[in-house]
C-alpha cells in the first residue's frame, strides 16, 4: 500500500521524544483522510511552532503576498513567516524548538519557491544545531524524466538557487539529500520515507488525493503545463492567472494565436496540441481585457517535453510580435524575472538560436541526470 511520509510517523516517534517540534507546512501536508500534518504532530509530538511558506500555512494567500508573524487560532501555535522579510528562519524563530519538520507537496519544478524555503530552513537547522526532518512526498511529474538547462549561479534567486534543471525528477526528500550533500548544507537531516512508491508512476496511479499546492496549480495536470508556461511570468503576456485554467493558457490582447499555433505545429512538439481561445483575466496581467490566447492540451505525458515546448513558444512569440516585451526587474540593479526563471539570459538576449537552445537543453539534461541518480531513495 502506498503511503506518504507523514503516514509512516508512528515508526519514527523516537525522533520526537522529549523534543519541542516546529513544522513548515501548507494545505498539502495531509494524510489520505485529509487530516493535517499540523493536527497529526499536535497529537503525537510536542508541536510548539509553525512556519509559513508562500501562500501561508492554510493556503489563503495569493502568489507574492508577503505575510507577517501571527497566531494560528486552531492550534494556538505561533506562526512565523518565511515569505516576508525573512526567508531563512532566524535564531529567535527556532529558539524554542529542537526538531524542525517539513511537509509540503512539491510540483517538481526548479522555480517553485517551496523547495528553497526548505533549503533555507536546512541552512538554519545547521547553523542553530536543530534536527531537520522531511516527510517525503512523490514528485507529481515523475521521478525519471529530467529536462531543462542547468541554472547559472549568476542568476541565483528565490525561484532558482541551486544548479538544477527545471524538471529535476526527484522527490522532495531526495532533493533534501541533494541539497544537503551536493551543495554542502550538512545539517542533521532525516527523511521519513514513503512506502510503496514507484518513481516510474504518475501521481494519478498513486492512492493519494491531490491537494492543490498553491492557488494557481489547481489540478495535477497543471504541474506539467506549469513547467511549460511559467516563463511567461517574465513577459507582458498573461500566463492565465485570473482565469480558471492558470498555466494551461497564455495570451495577450495583441497575440496572433493562429499564426503562432501554425508555427508550433510545424515544430512537431511531442505529446501536446494547441488550441486558439479567448479569455479575460479577473486579476493580474491584462485584468478585464479580452486576450487572444493559446491553450495547451497534453496528449501524452510520457513523451511531452514541457521545457522544450515552453522555450519554443516563448521564442516564436517574441519573434512574431513587436508588442512583445520582457518585464523589467522588480528592483533596479536586479536581473529581470525572465532570466531568473530561465536561469540564464540566452532567451532574453537571443545569444543562442532556438536550435542551439534546444541542443543546450539536451546536453544539460544528460549532465544533470547523471548527478541526480546518486540521491535516489526509491527504485
Amino acid at each position: 500500500m502506498f503511503k506518504v511520509g507523514i503516514e509512516n510517523i508512528d515508526q519514527h516517534l523516537n525522533l520526537f521524544e522529549n523534543k519541542k517540534v516546529g513544522l513548515i507546512t501548507n494545505p498539502t501536508g495531509v494524510n489520505r483522510q485529509f487530516k493535517s500534518t499540523i493536527d497529526i504532530l499536535k497529537e503525537k509530538t510536542d508541536l510548539v511552532a509553525l512556519y509559513a511558506p508562500e501562500h501561508g500555512v492554510r493556503g489563503d494567500l495569493q502568489a507574492g503576498v508577503r505575510l507577517e508573524n501571527y497566531l494560528d487560532e486552531e492550534t494556538g501555535c505561533k506562526v512565523y513567516s518565511l515569505y516576508g522579510k525573512d526567508k531563512k528562519p532566524s535564531y529567535e524563530m527556532l529558539e524554542g524548538i529542537d526538531v524542525l519538520c517539513f511537509d509540503i507537496q512539491d510540483v517538481g519544478a526548479r522555480f517553485y519557491t517551496f523547495i528553497y524555503t526548505m533549503a533555507y530552513a536546512m541552512m538554519a537547522a545547521k547553523e542553530f544545531d536543530k534536527k531537520f526532518v522531511v516527510f517525503d512526498r512523490p514528485n507529481p511529474v515523475g521521478g525519471i524524466e529530467v529536462e531543462g538547462n542547468i541554472l547559472d549561479l549568476n542568476y541565483r534567486s528565490f525561484v532558482g538557487y541551486y544548479p538544477l534543471v527545471q524538471r529535476y525528477g526527484l522527490t522532495i526528500g531526495e532533493l533534501a539529500h541533494m541539497f544537503n550533500e551536493a551543495y554542502e548544507i550538512n545539517c542533521d537531516l532525516e527523511v521519513i520515507k514513503m512506502t510503496g512508491y514507484d518513481r516510474t508512476k504518475d501521481y494519478r496511479d498513486l492512492d493519494h488525493p491531490w491537494v492543490l499546492p498553491s492557488p494557481n496549480i489547481p489540478q495535477m495536470d497543471s504541474t506539467y503545463t506549469y513547467l511549460a508556461t511559467c516563463y511567461f511570468e517574465g513577459t507582458n503576456l498573461s500566463e492565465g492567472r485570473g482565469t480558471t485554467t492558470p498555466f494551461n493558457v497564455i495570451g495577450a490582447p495583441w497575440l496572433k494565436s493562429k499564426e503562432v499555433i501554425k508555427q508550433l505545429n510545424e515544430k512537431k512538439l511531442p505529446g501536446v496540441q494547441f488550441r486558439r481561445m479567448f479569455f479575460t483575466p479577473t486579476f493580474s496581467k491584462h485584468k478585464d481585457e479580452l486576450c487572444e490566447g493559446i491553450e495547451l492540451y497534453i496528449t501524452d505525458k510520457k513523451v511531452f517535453k514541457p521545457i522544450k515546448t515552453g522555450f519554443t513558444m516563448l521564442y516564436l512569440i517574441s519573434e512574431m510580435h513587436e508588442e512583445f516585451k520582457f518585464l523589467p526587474p522588480y528592483k533596479e540593479g536586479m536581473n529581470p524575472m525572465i532570466d531568473l526563471l530561465i536561469g540564464d539570459c540566452f532567451i532574453r538576449t537571443k545569444s543562442l538560436s532556438l536550435d542551439e537552445i534546444l541542443e543546450k537543453l539536451e546536453e544539460d539534461s544528460k549532465t544533470f541526470k547523471q548527478v541526480k541518480g546518486k540521491y535516489h531513495i526509491y527504485e
